[in-house]
């Protein structure tokens, strides 16, 4: 069956019906397992290390865990692990530090420089949290407002629950597979919200412009499902094109980046995913229920006629 023949609005119980199971796997996942939250928005130390030669990764994990500091399993990264990053759960003060440099450097041969300790404080940290929280909901509240402006406010209410829709479902996936979560994935949540918002626009704008090319009157859910269904088949290449194209570069970073970006890639890889299908499958069939409930309420509504003098 070719895209342009699928009825995307016949379908539209089961794609509501997929991503409300998605919504609760996200739930559950998220009240056994909790989100696994960095030093960016928890309070601790991290500890990175570049060396010259390959660092092996038990005697770096006894090296730190010997001075007494309980530690999480240290990562590799860099050709041929010569990179290696750990984390405590505890913000070392001054002389601490001074004291883990000092072990590291004995230990491995390296440089005070090639040895980087970042501390954050529990106060830091609920204030970076804070701040991710209101840049998300800053960002949200200028998507509906725009889109309210530009097509209107129904039209913008289903775009912000394709973008929650897309959030949940990355914020589900790093809480099972235990991913920290830092200040790059914000990043990637922003990001994913400027794809995400960006398809499902283009969308709106051609259901707009066909509601405008249509000859006859819109009257019934039929009529409505005729639109949006046309709409679709008219974006449904470019939209996957421009996914698969950001997609294939994602996968690059992912591939040949080092740690350091990937949780951003990750966050990037399962969002476009997302991103692409809400934007097709849910907001538009979403704002096209809504549309016609809204039609039939003002068809109720009782017609104001002048008062016989």
């Amino acid at each position: 069956m070719s895209y342009k023949t699928f009825d995307f609005m016949k379908q539209r119980t089961l794609f509501f019906i997929f991503s409300g199971l998605i919504t609760v796997a996200g739930i559950v996942v998220l009240l056994l397992f909790g989100m696994n939250l960095g030093i960016d928005f928890s309070s601790g130390t991290r500890i990175d290390v570049k060396a010259s030669h390959e660092i092996n990764i038990d005697q770096f994990q006894s090296t730190v865990g010997s001075l007494g500091f309980h530690t999480e399993q240290p990562v590799l990264a860099g050709p041929k692990n010569t990179i290696a990053s750990i984390r405590i759960n505890k913000q070392l003060n001054q002389n601490e530090v001074a004291k883990v440099s000092t072990a590291i450097q004995k230990k491995f041969g390296v440089k005070a420089s090639d040895v980087n300790i970042s501390t954050v404080s529990p106060t830091i940290g609920r204030e970076l949290a804070k701040s991710a929280f209101w840049a998300v909901l800053i960002s949200s509240a200028c998507i509906i407002i725009y889109v309210w402006i530009r097509f209107e406010f129904l039209q913008g209410l289903a775009a912000i629950i394709a973008l929650l829709h897309d959030a949940f479902i990355i914020i589900s996936v790093f809480s099972l597979l235990h991913i920290e979560v830092n200040i790059d994935f914000i990043a990637a949540v922003l990001t994913i919200v400027g794809y995400s918002i960006n398809d499902t626009i283009v969308t709106f704008d051609r259901i707009r412009e066909n509601m405008k090319l249509n000859k006859k009157k819109i009257r019934t859910f039929e009529d409505l499902k005729e639109i949006v269904n046309k709409s679709i088949q008219q974006t449904f290449v470019r939209s996957v094109s421009t996914v698969l194209t950001v997609l294939l570069a994602t996968l690059a970073l992912l591939i040949f980046g080092g740690t350091s970006i990937r949780t951003f890639t990750v966050a990037l890889l399962i969002g476009l995913i997302s991103g692409a299908y809400s934007s097709i499958f849910i907001a538009s069939p979403l704002w096209a229920i809504w549309k016609f409930k809204w039609m039939q309420r003002d068809k109720k509504k009782p017609s104001t006629s002048a008062q016989p003098q």
